[in-house]
């Protein structure tokens, strides 16, 4: 059994200027569409930061689809039960309750409303759950549905016990039309018709027994489907037999690797972190009743067949969840790449940062990888290759109609050899992250028998080259005009990099390691540069962002100089060492970091945990192998665990 050494709120200690993972305790399926969580508070000007674990209160039981607080919330709305005062706000429906009794797992929820003495329990199904409401008095009480985000509507069919419901509400997604239709179907004889009613766009649903059953579904289609989901998963089925459904579902995701480890902590941590790499992206298609696969598009608002998934920044997941997923969830991810190619022919892009609709927050179109390590073990077909290398060479060659679609800059990229920083910020990040996607076309192309495309866009996969300095041994910002830009700090953060400085941006060439070395001089030269970067005191400069952001401060917390392993450019650079045959380097930085830095508890993590990508990392780490370019091997170095099975089979 792998659940109880799950701790789901695992790096949910979290505040808007100090990250320990940014995480949800979420009770949700593997990848489903629906999620749930406790939530505590919504401070004023922070309202995706809703859940705090050491908080003594909570405002209800919230279905949520947040991948992550920079993102929002979409499709939400709140359940508290209520009795006595009965209000119409989160805020005024805020109740006591015991962190210490509550119950916060996978694959069930169960919390202790004190101010109404009502247990509400939870489980899951991929399009909603199973709930119990445990009244513990004779009090007149309700089930409230509270409004969080957009405009919700209501209605009661009382010929089936089912609340319909709706609500548009998104927090950044732009989704054309969008709403989510969902519906709450209570046992025969527990609710009082008569005493519903609706209040600023909430809905109060008297109860009239001490035990109510209810069930969840919901769709981003139509009531129909939303029904038809709770038919087809929940209907005659008791909370502990979905419970126990839930249960099973978890453990056989879980037991996908199985460690023999160092200690109690470190099964601790490695199963949670398993459990988040699972989460994301969510499931967006539904299943007609007919068996028909179709999804919301949210790109014209319309119903189109085929598979859809959401919630996901290929930025993060590209560099560590994907190639986790590559291995011990092929059918998944086969299914999610489906997904991804829906998006391009839908909207002409592939995916970037998508949810919903595109996002865009993030630079560059680091899905690239995310197809060719598809194609590189075998997932998807070559049809689906095919149309994966037609999207990636469209964003490699064509500006998107808007800066939130394809390569910012591409078009610049392609006439200078780089992304000038004078016309674009984060340009050294742009530039790279372009490089490395033209050697990802390149290989797909090779595994198509493409040879005239393979050729040119290697050619273009040396465009790193571009903008080294060989005065500084750094990646700097270079104009229209072939200069690299005059002023320079390697420890000033923004304005030419993405999210770090110069130290952290600028040895990501995952596809051409010996040429880097090369062109700092050889192997033993950009040895020295790693070693400066974690020898370096882990100093910052704001300029610019203008202001200090949390990822600053989380690499000031710690001692591994200018490696911020609190976000993503840096995943990289202690692997660099084992690439260049020096894996004891490696191993010494990479066992601290695991060690010091990870822990199954609210602030467990480094910094942002990022949908599975952080928790990817500490897998890979955990298990002595990094996935350091798609389409490559693993590199491999000493495990930290005493042995290992990936699907049943032993690794070491």
């Amino acid at each position: 059994m792998y659940l109880p050494y799950v701790n789901i709120k695992m790096g949910t200690g979290s505040v808007m200027r100090y990250s320990n993972g940014n995480t949800l305790p979420l009770t949700q399926l593997p990848f489903a569409m629906a999620s749930f969580c406790p939530q505590t508070e919504r401070p004023k000007g922070q309202e995706a930061w809703f859940y705090n674990p050491y908080a003594p209160y909570l405002e209800g039981i919230r279905l949520t689809h947040q991948p992550s607080p920079w993102i929002g919330d979409y499709g939400t709305f709140l359940m508290s039960p209520q009795n006595d005062v009965i209000s119409s706000t989160a805020d005024g429906a805020c109740s006591s309750f015991r962190q210490r009794d509550a119950v916060l797992s996978p694959h069930y929820l169960r919390v202790h409303f004190l101010r109404s003495d009502c247990v509400f329990e939870l489980s899951p199904t991929e399009y909603g759950g199973a709930c119990r409401l445990s009244f513990k008095d004779n009090r007149k009480s309700y089930l409230s549905i509270l409004p969080l985000k957009g405009d919700y509507t209501y209605e009661f069919d009382k010929k089936t016990n089912t609340l319909l419901g709706t609500t548009n509400g998104q927090t950044q997604s732009r989704a054309v039309d969008f709403k989510m239709y969902f519906a709450l179907k209570f046992a025969k004889g527990t609710v009082d018709f008569d005493g519903i009613y609706e209040k600023d766009g909430s809905i109060h649903i008297a109860l009239k027994q001490n035990k109510v059953d209810f069930y969840i579904g919901i769709s981003y289609i139509s009531h129909a489907l939303a029904v038809n989901s709770i038919t087809r998963d929940l209907e005659g089925k008791t909370l502990e037999q979905v419970k126990a459904e839930a249960e099973v579902s978890w453990e056989e995701k879980l037991s996908r690797i199985e460690i023999e480890a160092e200690s109690e902590e470190q099964m601790r941590t490695f199963y949670s972190c398993l459990y988040r790499a699972f989460l994301f992206p969510h499931k967006a298609h539904e299943i007609e009743k007919d068996g028909t696969c179709v999804h919301y598009s949210a790109f014209d608002g319309t119903v189109k067949a085929g598979e859809m998934y959401t919630d996901t920044g290929f930025w993060d997941t590209a560099r560590t969840q994907f190639p986790l997923l590559a291995i011990i969830a092929k059918k998944e991810y086969g299914e999610m790449l489906k997904g991804f190619i829906n998006i391009y022919e839908e909207c002409g892009f592939l995916p970037r940062w998508h949810s919903l609709n595109e996002v865009g927050c993030m630079p560059s179109t680091l899905i690239d990888p995310v197809i060719l390590d598809a194609a590189y073990h075998g997932i998807g077909d070559k049809s689906l290759w095919e149309k994966g290398l037609e999207g990636m060479m469209r964003h490699a060659n064509v500006k998107g109609s808007e800066p939130r679609y394809g390569r910012n800059g591409v078009e610049k990229y392609l006439k200078y050899g780089y992304v000038p920083c004078d016309l674009y910020k984060e340009s050294v990040n742009l530039t790279l992250d372009a490089a490395y996607g033209d050697w990802c076309i390149a290989q797909i192309a090779r595994l198509l028998g493409k040879t005239e495309i393979y050729e040119e866009y290697m050619l273009r996969s040396k465009n790193y080259e571009n903008i080294f300095d060989r005065e500084t041994g750094f990646m700097r910002g270079k104009d229209t005009c072939g200069k690299h830009r005059q002023t320079f700090d390697p420890t000033s953060w923004g304005g030419d990099y993405t999210e770090g400085s110069a130290y952290q941006s600028s040895h990501f060439v995952p596809h051409d390691i010996e040429g880097l070395a090369k062109l700092h001089g050889g192997r033993d030269e950009l040895l020295k540069r790693i070693d400066e970067i974690f020898e370096t005191p882990p100093r910052f400069r704001v300029f610019g962002y203008g202001g200090e952001i949390h990822e600053m401060s989380e690499m000031a917390q710690v001692d591994f100089g200018q490696c911020a392993i609190s976000n993503q450019p840096s995943f990289h650079i202690p692997y660099l060492y084992a690439y260049l045959g020096e894996t004891e380097r490696c191993e010494y930085w990479v066992g601290r970091m695991c060690k010091e830095l990870f822990s199954a508890t609210p602030d467990g993590y480094p910094g942002d945990e990022d949908n599975g990508s952080m928790s990817a990392w500490y897998i890979f780490s955990v298990l002595g192998m990094y996935p350091l370019c798609a389409g490559k091997e693993m590199v491999k170095v000493k495990p930290l665990v005493k042995s290992a099975k990936i699907l049943g089979k032993k690794i070491f």
